[in-house]
């Protein structure tokens, strides 16, 4: 596994560096259509000196619930609810290219359990696949507006400590990715870690966006 993790290409990324020795690392994954530069300017809004935050860009590729337009995108996304199918190749592909930065960080002196995956939307739904299916005890997962992908080859397909700590965030008014989605998720996640793990935080009236609240209850 860490062999085939360290074949796969980089991807490129925008990176946030620490005003002092980096010792822990947030990799986090925007949503369909957008990039890391604007999540890497967000998150400098609460960013600790020894904190590097690392913004990986997906490639672009063609979505087919966009009517198959090419766009930056994890995966392909063939629907937005819990029985739409999906695109397991992609996604476990994407999964492998976010272990490879992983590895990376690894290699030059940052362990994998200081450090964080963290995503919106698409994103957070592949920072929750690739955290639970790592290798590594990872320090934690930060999941905003989003949902487990793969969702019914668990608990089997799990490698993740049952202490892995996972703070889900969603927007009570989110029409794209329904809150109750998130609720869902949440109730999957308590059968692969341990209950206590689980941190599912909703916000009246948010939308399917980020806010203040979200980025400030990120685990540092």
């Amino acid at each position: 596994m860490c062999g085939n993790n360290m074949s796969v290409p980089l991807l490129a990324e925008a990176v946030v560096s620490g005003t002092e020795k980096e010792t822990a690392a947030v990799i986090f994954l925007h949503g369909l259509g957008d990039s890391g530069h604007g999540w890497a300017d967000t998150l400098t809004e609460i960013q600790l000196p020894y904190v590097k935050f690392i913004c990986p860009h997906a490639p672009q590729i063609p979505v087919t619930l966009n009517m198959k337009a090419t766009m930056p995108a994890w995966f392909d996304l063939m629907g937005l609810s819990p029985d739409s199918p999906e695109d397991e190749a992609g996604i476990k592909r994407a999964a492998e290219s976010i272990k490879a930065i992983i590895e990376h960080e690894a290699k030059n002196g940052i362990p994998p359990h200081r450090i964080i995956l963290g995503g919106f939307s698409q994103g957070g739904a592949l920072a929750l696949y690739t955290a639970l299916t790592s290798q590594h005890q990872l320090a934690g997962v930060v999941a905003l507006s989003c949902w487990l992908p793969l969702h019914k080859t668990f608990p089997s397909a799990s490698n993740a400590s049952k202490n892995l700590p996972i703070l889900q965030c969603h927007g009570e008014m989110d029409f794209m990715i329904p809150c109750q989605f998130g609720a869902m998720t949440a109730e999957k996640l308590k059968s692969i870690v341990d209950k206590s793990m689980i941190n599912f935080k909703t916000y009246p009236g948010l939308s399917h966006c980020s806010s203040p609240q979200k980025k400030l209850n990120m685990p540092m």
